[in-house]
């Protein structure tokens, strides 16, 4: 007669090493049903299903995967350690970082000074032509009134004359303020990014951390996922976006669109 197997802290046989059977038991143990469980994570039927079968190609980046592992197993009392070493599921890797080129204090003070150069040139060459052409006009300024008997203007000598007068004026009016990109991201801690291009090219799959921000222009994004959607600032031209109807436990999915709004995305 087979032996009963040895019971974990937890009241799962440890025969069951697959996460997916400890889960499936648990809630079982609970009176739960699949529907029961993603009602209350607030998570799609197919992710809880996915969880208990150990599919872990349609849950998307290993740090989806874990984040939905660890919901559910905190729903069910289950210690997520264990569980995440029981899925297999690696551990997402903080990024490399690479040092920058190293600017000697010497070469950087040569690169300030060739562009304060270039900045005194071209005010040079802007202000000496407006000085050159107000002359004539400025000299006429001290000389008494001209007399009532002024040629007419068809007069061509007089014509002249008075085009040469005329100072040219060089406009200093500022440059426009360029426009707030169609969707900016300023982060307030660690989350998983993935934006994707509307033709389907990866521009971001990575774990961002606290402090970094990412921005694109209109014609660039065509969908967005946030692992966790509570420490992102997501913007739309300028303006605050709010997320909630995009929020499926914690991770927000959604396109932008061509004129930069943000909708739904297909699970």
């Amino acid at each position: 007669m087979q032996a009963n197997p040895t019971q974990s802290g937890n009241g799962v046989p440890e025969g069951d090493r697959g996460c997916g059977a400890r889960l499936r038991k648990a809630r079982e143990a609970a009176g739960l049903s699949q529907a029961d469980v993603a009602a209350r994570l607030k998570m799609p039927l197919r992710v809880v299903q996915s969880l208990e079968v150990e599919d872990w190609s349609r849950l998307g980046a290993p740090v989806f995967v874990r984040g939905q592992l660890r919901s559910y197993s905190r729903l069910l009392g289950l210690t997520t350690a264990p569980m995440f070493e029981a899925s297999g599921v690696a551990p997402v890797e903080p990024p490399k970082l690479v040092p920058r080129t190293y600017t000697r204090p010497l070469q950087h003070f040569a690169e300030q000074a060739a562009r304060r150069l270039v900045y005194v040139v071209m005010t040079i060459a802007i202000a000496i032509p407006v000085w050159l052409a107000t002359r004539p006009h400025l000299g006429s300024v001290a000389h008494d009134a001209a007399p009532l008997d002024v040629p007419a203007f068809g007069d061509a000598g007089t014509r002249d004359a008075v085009d040469q007068a005329r100072p040219l004026v060089a406009s200093l009016a500022p440059l426009p303020a360029p426009a707030a990109p169609a969707l900016s991201l300023r982060l307030r801690g660690d989350s998983w990014v993935e934006i994707v291009a509307r033709d389907g090219r990866t521009l971001e799959q990575s774990l961002l951390r606290a402090g970094e921000q990412r921005s694109y222009d209109v014609d660039e994004v065509g969908r967005v996922v946030l692992g966790d959607a509570n420490v992102v600032d997501v913007r739309s031209h300028g303006r605050p976006a709010d997320l909630t109807p995009y929020l499926r436990a914690n991770v927000a999915r959604f396109t932008v669109s061509s004129d930069g709004s943000l909708a739904p995305a297909a699970d």
